[in-house]
Protein backbone atom coordinates (compact mmCIF):
# COMPACT_ATOMS: atom_id res chain seq x y z
CA UNK A 1 0.00 0.00 0.00
CA UNK A 2 2.95 2.61 0.58
CA UNK A 3 4.64 1.44 -2.53
CA UNK A 4 1.18 2.60 -4.14
CA UNK A 5 0.74 5.91 -2.42
CA UNK A 6 4.30 6.67 -3.34
CA UNK A 7 3.49 6.08 -7.16
CA UNK A 8 0.47 7.92 -6.67
CA UNK A 9 2.28 10.97 -5.54
CA UNK A 10 4.88 10.69 -8.66
CA UNK A 11 1.83 10.41 -11.33
CA UNK A 12 0.16 13.20 -9.94
CA UNK A 13 3.17 15.21 -10.33
CA UNK A 14 2.29 14.57 -14.33
CA UNK A 15 -0.80 13.96 -14.61
CA UNK A 16 -4.55 14.11 -13.51
CA UNK A 17 -6.45 12.84 -10.67
CA UNK A 18 -8.30 10.45 -13.15
CA UNK A 19 -5.95 8.38 -15.60
CA UNK A 20 -3.81 8.07 -12.14
CA UNK A 21 -5.99 6.04 -10.69
CA UNK A 22 -7.76 4.60 -13.54
CA UNK A 23 -3.93 3.61 -14.05
CA UNK A 24 -3.53 2.40 -10.57
CA UNK A 25 -7.04 0.61 -10.87
CA UNK A 26 -5.34 -1.60 -13.63
CA UNK A 27 -2.68 -1.99 -12.01
CA UNK A 28 -4.43 -3.87 -9.39
CA UNK A 29 -6.89 -5.68 -11.23
CA UNK A 30 -3.90 -7.21 -12.83
CA UNK A 31 -1.59 -7.56 -9.96
CA UNK A 32 -4.56 -8.73 -7.49
CA UNK A 33 -7.09 -10.64 -9.97
CA UNK A 34 -7.19 -14.44 -8.32
CA UNK A 35 -9.33 -16.64 -10.91
CA UNK A 36 -12.25 -17.45 -9.37
CA UNK A 37 -12.78 -20.43 -11.40
CA UNK A 38 -9.12 -22.14 -11.64
CA UNK A 39 -5.50 -21.67 -10.83
CA UNK A 40 -3.03 -21.40 -13.77
CA UNK A 41 -2.24 -24.98 -13.35
CA UNK A 42 -5.74 -26.77 -13.61
CA UNK A 43 -5.74 -24.23 -17.15
CA UNK A 44 -2.21 -25.00 -18.47
CA UNK A 45 -3.63 -29.17 -18.05
CA UNK A 46 -6.61 -28.44 -19.44
CA UNK A 47 -5.01 -26.79 -22.75
CA UNK A 48 -2.41 -29.67 -22.57
CA UNK A 49 -4.45 -32.58 -22.45
CA UNK A 50 -7.02 -31.64 -24.83
CA UNK A 51 -3.85 -31.34 -27.13
CA UNK A 52 -2.36 -34.33 -26.12
CA UNK A 53 -6.31 -36.28 -26.16
CA UNK A 54 -7.51 -34.68 -29.97
CA UNK A 55 -7.66 -37.03 -32.99
CA UNK A 56 -7.02 -34.35 -35.26
CA UNK A 57 -5.20 -35.05 -38.35
CA UNK A 58 -4.09 -32.60 -40.68
CA UNK A 59 -2.42 -34.20 -44.27
CA UNK A 60 -1.39 -32.58 -47.28
CA UNK A 61 -3.48 -32.56 -49.96
CA UNK A 62 -2.96 -31.78 -53.54
CA UNK A 63 -5.33 -28.70 -54.20
CA UNK A 64 -7.61 -30.26 -57.35
CA UNK A 65 -8.46 -32.80 -54.82
CA UNK A 66 -9.76 -30.74 -51.74
CA UNK A 67 -13.69 -31.15 -51.73
CA UNK A 68 -15.22 -28.14 -52.67
CA UNK A 69 -12.45 -26.05 -53.60
CA UNK A 70 -10.62 -25.68 -56.55
CA UNK A 71 -8.74 -23.62 -59.01
CA UNK A 72 -10.50 -20.85 -61.18
CA UNK A 73 -9.61 -21.87 -64.73
CA UNK A 74 -9.78 -17.92 -65.93
CA UNK A 75 -8.31 -16.40 -63.14
CA UNK A 76 -6.01 -19.30 -61.62
CA UNK A 77 -6.78 -18.15 -57.95
CA UNK A 78 -8.10 -20.93 -55.54
CA UNK A 79 -11.77 -20.23 -54.05
CA UNK A 80 -13.96 -22.47 -52.49
CA UNK A 81 -17.50 -23.72 -54.70
CA UNK A 82 -19.90 -21.56 -52.75
CA UNK A 83 -17.92 -17.98 -53.40
CA UNK A 84 -17.68 -17.53 -49.41
CA UNK A 85 -14.68 -17.71 -47.39
CA UNK A 86 -11.45 -16.52 -49.30
CA UNK A 87 -9.48 -17.12 -52.35
CA UNK A 88 -5.79 -17.36 -52.90
CA UNK A 89 -5.24 -14.74 -55.74
CA UNK A 90 -1.08 -13.59 -57.29
CA UNK A 91 0.08 -9.99 -57.43
CA UNK A 92 2.65 -8.50 -58.57
CA UNK A 93 4.58 -5.56 -56.66
CA UNK A 94 6.20 -2.93 -58.10
CA UNK A 95 8.37 -0.14 -57.17
CA UNK A 96 8.52 -0.97 -53.53
CA UNK A 97 11.26 0.51 -51.00
CA UNK A 98 12.28 -2.66 -49.82
CA UNK A 99 14.75 -5.65 -50.51
CA UNK A 100 14.43 -6.04 -54.03
CA UNK A 101 12.15 -3.16 -56.17
CA UNK A 102 9.70 -5.48 -56.94
CA UNK A 103 8.26 -9.47 -56.50
CA UNK A 104 5.59 -12.04 -57.31
CA UNK A 105 3.21 -13.81 -54.87
CA UNK A 106 0.34 -15.39 -53.58
CA UNK A 107 -1.91 -13.20 -51.11
CA UNK A 108 -5.23 -14.53 -49.29
CA UNK A 109 -8.33 -12.37 -50.48
CA UNK A 110 -11.03 -12.81 -47.93
CA UNK A 111 -14.67 -12.12 -49.07
CA UNK A 112 -15.25 -10.43 -45.96
CA UNK A 113 -13.95 -8.69 -42.77
CA UNK A 114 -13.77 -11.56 -39.56
CA UNK A 115 -14.72 -10.40 -36.16
CA UNK A 116 -12.58 -11.41 -33.20
CA UNK A 117 -14.44 -11.02 -29.69
CA UNK A 118 -13.83 -11.91 -26.12
CA UNK A 119 -16.48 -12.05 -23.39
CA UNK A 120 -15.76 -10.27 -20.27
CA UNK A 121 -17.36 -10.68 -16.56
CA UNK A 122 -17.10 -10.09 -13.05
CA UNK A 123 -16.39 -12.24 -10.33
CA UNK A 124 -15.55 -10.86 -6.91
CA UNK A 125 -14.87 -7.50 -8.62
CA UNK A 126 -12.38 -9.58 -10.86
CA UNK A 127 -12.49 -9.31 -14.85
CA UNK A 128 -12.58 -12.45 -16.14
CA UNK A 129 -11.83 -13.24 -20.05
CA UNK A 130 -13.52 -16.25 -21.98
CA UNK A 131 -11.17 -18.11 -23.83
CA UNK A 132 -11.14 -20.79 -26.41
CA UNK A 133 -9.40 -23.93 -26.95
CA UNK A 134 -9.43 -23.88 -30.78
CA UNK A 135 -7.99 -25.94 -33.21
CA UNK A 136 -6.84 -23.81 -36.75
CA UNK A 137 -5.13 -26.53 -39.03
CA UNK A 138 -1.96 -24.23 -39.30
CA UNK A 139 -1.26 -24.33 -35.42
CA UNK A 140 1.84 -25.15 -34.10
CA UNK A 141 -0.11 -28.41 -31.50
CA UNK A 142 -3.10 -28.01 -33.39
CA UNK A 143 -4.90 -26.03 -30.18
CA UNK A 144 -4.06 -22.49 -28.97
CA UNK A 145 -5.75 -20.17 -26.47
CA UNK A 146 -8.08 -17.95 -28.59
CA UNK A 147 -10.94 -15.28 -28.42
CA UNK A 148 -14.27 -16.19 -27.64
CA UNK A 149 -15.43 -15.64 -30.69
CA UNK A 150 -13.21 -15.89 -33.81
CA UNK A 151 -15.07 -15.98 -37.23
CA UNK A 152 -15.54 -14.50 -40.47
CA UNK A 153 -18.84 -13.49 -41.67
CA UNK A 154 -19.25 -16.81 -44.04
CA UNK A 155 -18.94 -18.66 -40.53
CA UNK A 156 -21.68 -16.70 -39.03
CA UNK A 157 -23.92 -17.80 -42.03
CA UNK A 158 -22.58 -21.38 -41.70
CA UNK A 159 -21.98 -21.08 -45.60
CA UNK A 160 -19.62 -24.09 -44.02
CA UNK A 161 -22.88 -26.32 -43.64
CA UNK A 162 -21.61 -26.58 -39.78
CA UNK A 163 -22.90 -24.98 -36.46
CA UNK A 164 -22.86 -21.90 -36.10
CA UNK A 165 -19.77 -20.54 -33.59
CA UNK A 166 -20.40 -20.68 -29.84
CA UNK A 167 -21.31 -17.35 -27.84
CA UNK A 168 -21.94 -15.55 -31.83
CA UNK A 169 -24.95 -13.40 -29.90
CA UNK A 170 -22.90 -11.61 -27.53
CA UNK A 171 -21.08 -9.93 -30.26
CA UNK A 172 -23.96 -9.18 -32.20
CA UNK A 173 -25.12 -5.40 -33.44
CA UNK A 174 -27.79 -6.27 -30.71
CA UNK A 175 -25.55 -7.49 -27.91
CA UNK A 176 -26.91 -7.42 -24.50
CA UNK A 177 -23.97 -6.73 -22.70
CA UNK A 178 -21.60 -3.49 -23.09
CA UNK A 179 -18.92 -3.18 -25.48
CA UNK A 180 -15.74 -2.20 -23.60
CA UNK A 181 -13.67 -1.53 -26.64
CA UNK A 182 -14.61 -1.87 -30.44
CA UNK A 183 -11.62 -1.03 -32.86
CA UNK A 184 -10.88 -2.44 -36.90
CA UNK A 185 -7.04 -3.65 -36.80
CA UNK A 186 -5.93 -4.70 -39.88
CA UNK A 187 -4.51 -8.25 -40.22
CA UNK A 188 -0.78 -9.21 -41.86
CA UNK A 189 -0.46 -7.24 -44.98
CA UNK A 190 2.42 -9.54 -45.98
CA UNK A 191 0.16 -12.49 -46.65
CA UNK A 192 -3.98 -10.57 -46.24
CA UNK A 193 -4.88 -8.32 -49.13
CA UNK A 194 -6.68 -5.35 -47.94
CA UNK A 195 -7.91 -7.46 -44.67
CA UNK A 196 -9.31 -6.18 -41.64
CA UNK A 197 -10.63 -7.51 -38.14
CA UNK A 198 -13.95 -5.94 -35.89
CA UNK A 199 -12.11 -6.41 -32.34
CA UNK A 200 -14.45 -6.52 -29.71
CA UNK A 201 -14.50 -6.93 -25.72
CA UNK A 202 -17.81 -7.25 -24.43
CA UNK A 203 -18.53 -6.76 -20.91
CA UNK A 204 -21.81 -8.93 -19.54
CA UNK A 205 -23.88 -10.03 -16.43
CA UNK A 206 -22.56 -13.82 -15.79
CA UNK A 207 -26.10 -14.35 -14.94
CA UNK A 208 -26.74 -13.94 -19.27
CA UNK A 209 -24.07 -16.61 -19.88
CA UNK A 210 -24.81 -20.13 -20.98
CA UNK A 211 -23.49 -23.24 -20.02
CA UNK A 212 -19.74 -22.95 -20.44
CA UNK A 213 -18.81 -25.92 -23.36
CA UNK A 214 -15.64 -28.11 -22.26
CA UNK A 215 -13.30 -26.21 -24.71
CA UNK A 216 -13.63 -22.66 -23.18
CA UNK A 217 -12.65 -21.58 -19.80
CA UNK A 218 -12.44 -17.92 -18.36
CA UNK A 219 -8.93 -16.50 -17.92
CA UNK A 220 -7.74 -13.29 -15.71
CA UNK A 221 -5.30 -10.59 -17.16
CA UNK A 222 -2.24 -12.17 -14.94
CA UNK A 223 -3.39 -15.62 -16.08
CA UNK A 224 -3.16 -14.76 -19.41
CA UNK A 225 0.63 -12.75 -19.62
CA UNK A 226 1.33 -16.02 -17.17
CA UNK A 227 0.61 -18.16 -20.75
CA UNK A 228 2.55 -15.12 -22.80
CA UNK A 229 5.89 -16.80 -21.27
CA UNK A 230 5.52 -20.46 -22.56
CA UNK A 231 6.06 -20.63 -26.40
CA UNK A 232 2.48 -21.38 -28.39
CA UNK A 233 0.03 -20.93 -26.00
CA UNK A 234 -1.87 -17.65 -26.56
CA UNK A 235 -2.74 -16.71 -29.97
CA UNK A 236 -2.50 -13.62 -31.80
CA UNK A 237 -5.83 -12.31 -31.73
CA UNK A 238 -6.33 -12.36 -27.94
CA UNK A 239 -3.12 -9.83 -27.41
CA UNK A 240 -4.62 -7.72 -30.11
CA UNK A 241 -8.07 -7.56 -28.07
CA UNK A 242 -6.20 -6.90 -25.05
CA UNK A 243 -3.26 -5.15 -25.81
CA UNK A 244 -5.14 -1.69 -25.36
CA UNK A 245 -5.58 -2.85 -21.48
Amino acid sequence: MKSEERLRAILLEEYSVEVVETALRKVRETVEDENAFYGIEQLKEWIDQIRANSPVRVLEKPIRSLRKWGVDPDTGSIRHDSGEFFTVMGVEVVNASREVAGWDQPMIQQKEAGILGILMIRKNGVPHYLLNAKMEPGNTLRYQISPTLQATYSNLKMAHGGRKPAFAGFFADDTPGTIRYRRWLAEDGGRFYLKSNLNLLVEVEESLVPTIPADFKWFTLSQIKAFLGWDNYINPHVRSILSHL
